[in-house]
């Protein structure tokens, strides 16, 4: 054992128990922010809107889909703990076309994306403002530009760590008092299969956003990259972040899913495909079984939750987008932050121009940006799992049996189901 070892062992049990609590929440962030732009759509949404119309079947499916997925988001935190890189320097190492093709790939998920979580944002507002989703949405996209411009990394940690964990503690309270709420379900009712040919474009909207887009672990890795110049963060620091963050929107996938079941499976009730009527059901079905004094409460936290999505989202994509072209294009750091503001405004607002063009339909929009998410997000998988198992890594840092196994199993199910959903769309 060398003596940075040794001081730093003596230095964890100089501080006692909760010094090293607050050492290890101290080091938490990258994971944090993960867990908040996945905890958006696919989890306000596709969760809700699952359980809502076929109760408690498909909730094996998120389990599964959060398993299968867990290899290529976790090579964003394990990448760059071990290299001090992140993923997109791995990905021009191994040759500059993986780099192009995921940069644009990258460039349509960003705007589609942005768009999404803006309008559903933007829907949420609407319980507050009277004003049209279009006007809300560009509110929303300036308000958030806004706070990342003045605020950077820095205020996005905090302000995201405050919201996750009400936003948290109240699902799981709304969830404990739906078990013991009079079930809602009507008079002959018979709950539908979603295995009907029918629905195999809801199936595959929600896995496509189930927890998230896999590029998400490149944010992870740039964020990562940013906590690191606060403070110093070793790899198992970032691991158990990075975990603590995906467990949190695995569960949370599941109470969601479970709120629609409990309070809204059954009642003949379906959610509508306006966002301001949407957003309206959606709180409605909290203040259901939270009381109906809670309406506004609940109200401000789903809009905090959201809001932060967008906030992620923007960044997220931003950040990934303005690295990789800098790659691309050889372009000096000098400047790097005018450049990552311009792709912010860029972004937000051609994911505008998006929202302007459906008109306020929330859920057409949603599931077109969950459908073009799943059909990227094999390549974005399989270029995770290439530098995950290249021979650039260090041994100790590659994926082991267990890792490629389940890799290859999450790589065969979204080949599997992108090709069901393509015979589904042109010859069904």
């Amino acid at each position: 054992m060398d003596n940075d070892m040794i001081n730093s062992t003596q230095a964890m049990a100089a501080i006692g128990p909760l010094g090293r609590v607050n050492r290890v929440l101290k080091a938490t962030g990258p994971g944090l922010l993960m867990a908040a732009a996945a905890i958006g759509a696919s989890h306000l949404v596709a969760s809700t809107r699952a359980g809502a119309e076929f109760g408690w079947q498909l909730a094996w499916v998120i389990v599964a889909v959060n398993l299968l997925k867990y290899p290529f988001f976790a090579a964003g935190a394990r990448y760059t703990a071990a290299t001090g890189e992140s993923l997109l320097h791995g990905y021009l190492q191994q040759g500059r076309r993986y780099l192009l093709l995921f940069t644009v790939l990258n460039t349509l998920a960003a705007i589609a994306s942005t768009a999404g979580v803006a309008m559903l944002t933007a829907a949420m507002l609407t319980l507050f403002i009277p004003l049209s989703i279009d006007i809300l949405a560009f509110i929303v996209l300036a308000s958030s530009l806004l706070m990342l411009i003045l605020g950077h990394y820095q205020l996005l940690d905090k302000v995201t760590k405050v919201v996750m964990l009400v936003l948290t503690i109240t699902t799981l309270t709304a969830a404990a008092l739906a078990f013991n709420a009079e079930p809602m379900i009507v008079d002959g009712f018979v709950s539908p299969s979603p295995w009907d040919w029918a629905h195999v474009g809801f199936l595959v909207a929600m896995m496509g956003w189930m927890p998230a887009p896999i590029e998400v672990s490149c944010w992870n890795s740039l964020w990562l990259l940013e906590k690191q110049k606060q403070q110093r963060v070793t790899q198992a620091q970032a691991l158990f972040d990075f975990n603590l963050g995906y467990a949190t929107t695995a569960v949370l996938a599941v109470v969601f899913l479970s709120l629609g079941t409990l309070v809204m499976h059954g009642s003949g009730e379906h959610f509508s495909a306006s966002g301001a009527q949407f957003a309206d059901q959606l709180i409605t079905l909290y203040s259901q079984v939270l009381g109906s004094e809670s309406r506004y409460l609940i109200a401000i936290v789903a809009l905090l939750c959201i809001f932060s999505t967008t906030v992620t989202v923007i960044d997220g994509y931003s950040r990934t987008l303005a690295l990789g072209w800098q790659l691309l294009v050889q372009q000096s750091n000098d400047k790097s932050s005018a450049w990552l503001t311009a792709i912010m405004v860029g972004v937000s607002l051609l994911g505008l121009g998006i929202i302007l063009f459906f008109k306020g339909a929330l859920l057409p929009l949603l599931q077109f940006v969950m459908t073009l998410a799943f059909m990227t997000t094999l390549i974005f998988a399989w270029l995770n799992y290439r530098l995950m198992t290249s021979e650039r890594l260090a041994v100790a840092d590659r994926y082991g049996t267990k890792m490629r196994l389940l890799s290859w199993l999450g790589m065969g199910y979204l080949l599997g189901f992108a090709g069901l959903f393509i015979y589904w769309k042109t010859l069904g």
